[in-house]
């Protein structure tokens, strides 16, 4: 490790600094902890989680911003330019971040998530209510499309894109935990011993997270809802929720009327028990499709928006995703 205490100062001597500036001398000149920067909040939080006791990875889309919509800022070029390693999930997800890569950064390591082995990966399914994605099933998409992963789906139709958010299913964040130590390892081996460690703990940490969420949504099982944009999928297939529709396919191109129609159509006709917004985009556009409607209003935050970055993000998330739900639809 590249860590070390200095031998005790005993004050007013010179004798004592002598003895202080020689020992430090003999020392070994350590190589600094790898530059590691992240995109977003939630990957960011499992990878401070590796780096626990050795570095801090450097935050891109910070706040409530969202990466379908992200600016570059100078600091982020700047954070780039410097980095050994850069953790992102993929084109599908941070598109802002394709050209600064190559600019910015053509000598980091790059990690891109979707790329990993290990991982589910779910075809985005299209249209406000998805009815593109239906295939002639009921309700929602999910159930009936395969789940072992990117290698088993069929991608020859037309609309095979995947979905990105896929650390909301928690076996996709363990398999990100491990793709993110093995990568850290190879590029500081002398510190290989302290990133597999801190995996191993926030496995565990992950595992135990995973059960609670099973227990705490097992009664919603059955109970529609409709969401403000396709970013749940993940989370729904984990944990067999039963959300039927999307206000908008794309959350920074704001839908029809015609397609707002359909919705709340869609809504009445399944009695959709709640409809959700989003913290980063407009909340009106929930407010119009429930009107007439029986349905509740709620809010479902994908990323972390409010949430303060660091290690603590990715559990908070996680229950409070969990937490929104039961307290909309299990009235």
């Amino acid at each position: 490790m590249r860590r070390f205490a200095l031998p005790g100062f005993v004050a007013g001597t010179l004798s004592a600094l002598a003895a202080i500036a020689s020992a430090t001398a003999a020392l070994p000149a350590w190589a600094e902890a790898p530059k590691v920067v992240v995109s977003i909040k939630p990957i960011h939080s499992l990878v401070a989680a590796v780096m626990h006791g050795v570095g801090t990875p450097t935050l891109l889309v910070r706040g409530g911003a969202s990466p379908h919509s992200y600016t570059m800022k100078p600091s982020d070029a700047k954070a780039l330019s410097a980095a050994d390693l850069v953790v992102w999930v993929g084109p599908e997800l941070e598109g802002f971040l394709e050209k600064p890569l190559k600019a910015n950064a053509p000598k980091a390591t790059r990690l891109t998530l979707m790329e990993q082995t290990g991982l589910t990966l779910l075809q985005t399914r299209e249209g406000g209510a998805w009815e593109a994605h239906d295939h002639g099933h009921e309700e929602h998409g999910h159930k009936d499309h395969d789940h072992k992963g990117h290698e088993a789906a069929d991608h020859d139709d037309d609309h095979d894109e995947l979905n990105s958010h896929i650390w909301l299913d928690p076996a996709n964040a363990r398999a990100i935990v491990t793709a993110t130590a093995d990568a850290l390892a190879a590029r500081d081996p002398a510190d290989a011993e302290a990133y597999r460690t801190n995996a191993d703990r926030t496995l565990q940490a992950i595992d135990a997270l995973d059960a609670e969420l099973k227990a705490t949504l097992a009664p919603l099982k059955d109970k529609p809802f409709v969401v403000f944009h396709d970013a749940y999928q993940y989370f729904e297939a984990r944990y067999d929720l039963s959300a039927v529709g999307s206000i908008t396919v794309s959350p920074d191109r704001r839908p029809s009327a015609k397609r707002l129609s359909a919705i709340r159509a869609k809504i009445a006709g399944l009695n959709a028990a709640c409809v959700f917004a989003e913290p980063q985009f407009e909340p009106t556009l929930v407010r119009t499709v429930v009107e007439g409607t029986k349905a509740k209003t709620g809010v479902l935050d994908p990323e972390g928006a409010d949430l303060p970055e660091g290690e603590a993000l990715y559990p908070t998330l996680m229950r409070n995703l969990a937490a929104s739900l039961r307290g909309c639809l299990g009235a």
